[in-house]
């Protein structure tokens, strides 16, 4: 009865293997044959002298023993070896010297050996699991999913795939204003993918520029057509976004492919995004025009680029100057972002000669020198230059008092009065 349970044992084993997926017939047949010579070493201190045959499609196997015909009294390791006297028991013409192969069945071993292959089996098939998943995600970096919330906690989500992987949204990878309940379907992309010890872990993000970008490719056709490009994009997760886009097929409009009919395209990622504002502009290599665009509703009067330190001076009639910035400075945060140049906005004051204007060096009377020095870092020298320049951006970027900014203001501005 016993070694009919020791043999069920072992076909349970087989057809638990046969389950598991993503695991290919050569990759099993070898961890299947890993793990029994695994056992066979630990019980007789090697397993180079036995040949292990596993069919896991019968789930059957045979193990072979090859031993040395020794003569009787010079048997030292029952293992490797066998008398002359026991080989030719199996056959009368065996003589020393000789190789005897024998069939061992496994299950006399009994049943601490079959529990151990059982063990050793399980913790091989994990490994693969744990390996085979990694492979999957690595691939998938970038790949837009959808997974079940399965636990929320403080700092980050649980969700399960459709195989039950677990994945993981930190609050870091999240839109502020995402909100989601267990059982609830998440989308995001697949953002990186860490295997620390050989413990694979799935971290998903919906702030990412990708994720982003693939929702575009997703909802407009021609994009997904490589008729359209895009070439950047900035964002404020849940806030606002700009993307620059580009086709090389003039008879496509790609802003308004991007939008849609009444902004059929655009809506359902708004909305996948938590009402982010998003802007889509022509991209162009032209840097001057680019960065006349990226600051849009803004119009622009004109601008001064330095291309070495990547800095552009834009000029702006002051009602457009608000516009520029943008709310809490968002406007502007993503023109710099999307054009990868440093953006200082002016007013563009009619009719001021540039002759006309004073280095603030020669304020040093009225003004400190180290207020100077604070506006100069910030790459304004003149006067001129200090009036045009919004209040705002003067505190923000000098790190300077209010109270400050607008002593130095007004003694300037007196300066012209006179």
């Amino acid at each position: 009865m016993a070694k009919k349970e020791e043999t069920i044992s072992l076909i349970d084993t087989f057809s638990e293997f046969k389950e598991l997926k993503n695991i290919d017939r050569t990759t099993m047949v070898s961890v299947l044959e890993e793990s029994f010579r695994s056992v066979i070493a630990k019980m007789f201190g090697t397993d180079e002298n036995y040949d292990v045959i596993v069919n896991p499609d019968k789930g059957d196997f045979e193990i072979w023993r090859n031993r040395a015909v020794v003569e009787d009294e010079n048997l030292t390791n029952p293992n490797m070896q066998i008398s002359l006297t026991e080989a030719q028991k199996i056959d009368a013409s065996y003589e020393v010297g000789e190789e005897v192969t024998d069939e061992v069945i496994f299950a006399k071993f009994g049943r601490r050996a079959i529990l151990n292959l059982r063990q050793t089996l399980a913790s091989k098939i994990l490994e693969l699991e744990k390996d085979s998943l990694y492979a999957k995600y690595t691939d998938m970096i970038g790949t837009v999913i959808n997974a079940e919330v399965y636990q929320i906690w403080k700092k980050e989500i649980l969700l399960l795939d459709d195989d039950g992987n677990e994945l993981l949204l930190p609050k870091t990878e999240q839109i502020p204003s995402d909100f989601y309940r267990k059982g609830e379907t998440a989308r995001a992309v697949v953002e990186r993918v860490e295997n620390k010890n050989n413990n694979p872990k799935i971290v998903l993000s919906r702030i990412s520029p990708t994720f982003l970008q693939r929702l575009f490719e997703m909802e407009v056709p021609e994009i997904n057509d490589g008729l359209i490009t895009i070439k950047k994009i900035a964002r404020i997760p849940g806030e606002r976004a700009k993307i620059a886009v580009e086709s090389y097929d003039e008879r496509i409009d790609p802003v308004g492919a991007c939008v849609g009919v009444k902004g059929s395209r655009i809506h359902g990622i708004v909305r996948e995004l938590r009402n982010e504002n998003i802007d889509v502009i022509n991209y162009t290599s032209n840097i001057s025009l680019f960065i006349q665009r990226s600051l849009s509703p803004a119009k622009v009067s004109s601008i001064r680029l330095n291309e070495e330190e990547k800095r552009a001076e834009v000029f702006l009639k002051p009602e457009e100057v608000s516009l520029a910035i943008g709310k809490g400075g968002m406007n502007i945060k993503l023109a710099s972002m999307l054009t990868e140049y440093t953006i200082d906005v002016f007013r563009d004051l009619d009719g001021a000669a540039e002759d006309e204007d004073i280095y603030l060096d020669e304020f040093k009377d009225e003004i400190d020198e180290w207020v100077i020095n604070s506006i100069k870092a910030i790459g304004i020298d003149t006067a001129k230059a200090v009036l045009s320049a919004p209040r705002e951006m003067l505190i923000e970027k000098t790190d300077l008092e209010e109270e400050t900014v607008d002593e130095v203001l007004r003694i300037l501005k007196s300066e012209f009065e006179e």
